[in-house]
């Protein structure tokens, strides 16, 4: 029953080896375009609007057609357009190149949140979702260390070209995974399908309870990401050749936290929504020493205070999955995990274009200022939104065909 969360771990680690490879290179590529941080964070921000716009569609599309045939579409648009970072010039070109490449990645934390629910009972989903979820984790980590080398010798461009060859290779493995006993056949077995295509609600609640701490508590993890090798080239000094060697450290953070998060939202949470207040209170608290990494030239300290900021980040994001599954029923569990992820790229498209105007004056302080306080305004409209709410019952429903 784990066999399926874990090519769906491949699917993200694949995702973000595609979308880091412009951060973890982008102090050799604003070099040799001459784009500014502006200029950068204006084609990331491109990405977030697509993303933003594509999770909440694939989410209502995976649940409506089916994971097999919904993934494969999606990660060959995300290949493609991976592909095609290697002949793209200036920011136009980089833009697009983004924009296509979100609309694809779109699918894979719904796919990914979908797979867990679908193949592991109850009691463990939190973890089958940190599985799927962590090859994004594991794709931070190994990227550096694959691309660097790359680009040192041959160039950035032909680093992008490797990105197309790993896509391809998890297609040929989805083809032959998606189906049962790991998947349901079709989207039509018992209560998983969703009966029609639905967008999310704005109106509903419930929808603004998974928005808030997704979008807004995650947010530090999508600024860390997009901006870590940045500052530590520009504020600290790293080479590009350092950033491919210790980039992991912080990205590490991000791993961890997805394993030890899922394994407290399945144990001490569960379907408890008065304990899910209680653990997001204390994430907010743990996500204000963010706030001094500016504040010491030490790398050592800068490295571990990065770390720890994707480290708490991806509490928020394990939890509010956790909530939605409980208030959002079966049939829409790909739906809940496209409104996590596109609330958090909305919140991104906007923040990222002025930190990098920010970053271009050397602002740092109040860059990460405030992407300490954002989570505090997650939480806090996260307990002003939080009522009666229905908690589906999870065994209610059809077993997964795996555990069955």
């Amino acid at each position: 029953m784990w066999i399926a969360p874990g090519v769906m771990m491949l699917c993200t680690l694949l995702s973000y080896i595609d979308r880091q490879t412009l951060a973890v290179l982008s102090p050799m590529i604003l070099r040799d375009t001459g784009l500014s941080a502006q200029d950068y964070t204006e084609a990331m921000s491109a990405f977030s609007v697509a993303y933003m716009i594509a999770n909440p569609l694939w989410g209502s599309l995976l649940d409506y057609i089916g994971l097999r045939v919904g993934m494969l579409i999606a990660v060959s648009i995300w290949t493609l357009a991976s592909l095609s970072h290697a002949w793209v010039v200036g920011l136009l070109g980089f833009a697009v190149a983004r924009t296509v490449l979100g609309i694809g990645e779109g699918a894979a934390f719904p796919g990914g949140f979908r797979t867990a629910i679908d193949s592991l009972p109850p009691a463990k989903q939190s973890r089958g979702m940190a599985l799927a979820y962590s090859g994004a984790s594991l794709g931070t980590i190994l990227t550096p260390a694959i691309v660097t080398p790359l680009a040192l010798r041959f160039g950035w461009r032909p680093a992008f070209v490797i990105t197309g060859f790993l896509g391809a290779a998890w297609l040929t493995m989805w083809w032959k995974v998606a189906r049962p006993p790991m998947l349901a056949a079709s989207p039509g077995v018992g209560t998983r399908a969703a009966a029609k295509f639905a967008w999310p609600n704005l109106l509903d609640r419930r929808c603004w309870l998974v928005m808030s701490t997704f979008g807004l508590g995650g947010f530090g993890l999508g600024v860390s990401l997009n901006l870590c090798p940045l500052y530590l080239n520009r504020a600290l000094g790293f080479s590009q050749a350092e950033l491919g060697k210790l980039l992991w450290i912080p990205y590490l953070g991000y791993e961890a936290g997805y394993f030890f998060w899922g394994w407290v939202s399945d144990r001490y949470v569960g379907s408890d929504l008065r304990r899910a207040a209680r653990v997001f209170g204390l994430l907010t608290f743990l996500a204000l020493p963010s706030a001094l990494i500016p504040r010491t030239d030490s790398r050592i300290a800068v490295l571990a205070l990065f770390f720890w900021a994707m480290f708490i980040a991806d509490g928020f994001i394990v939890l509010s999955l956790r909530v939605g599954s409980l208030i959002y029923s079966r049939g829409q569990t790909a739906l809940v995990a496209g409104i996590g992820s596109g609330s958090w790229s909305a919140v991104l498209a906007l923040a990222l274009p002025v930190y990098g105007r920010w970053f271009d004056q050397k602002m740092y302080g109040v860059t990460f200022l405030s992407m300490s306080l954002v989570p505090a305004l997650g939480t806090l409209l996260w307990l002003w939104l939080q009522g009666p709410v229905r908690v589906y019952e999870p065994e209610a429903e059809v077993e997964s065909p795996a555990s069955a």
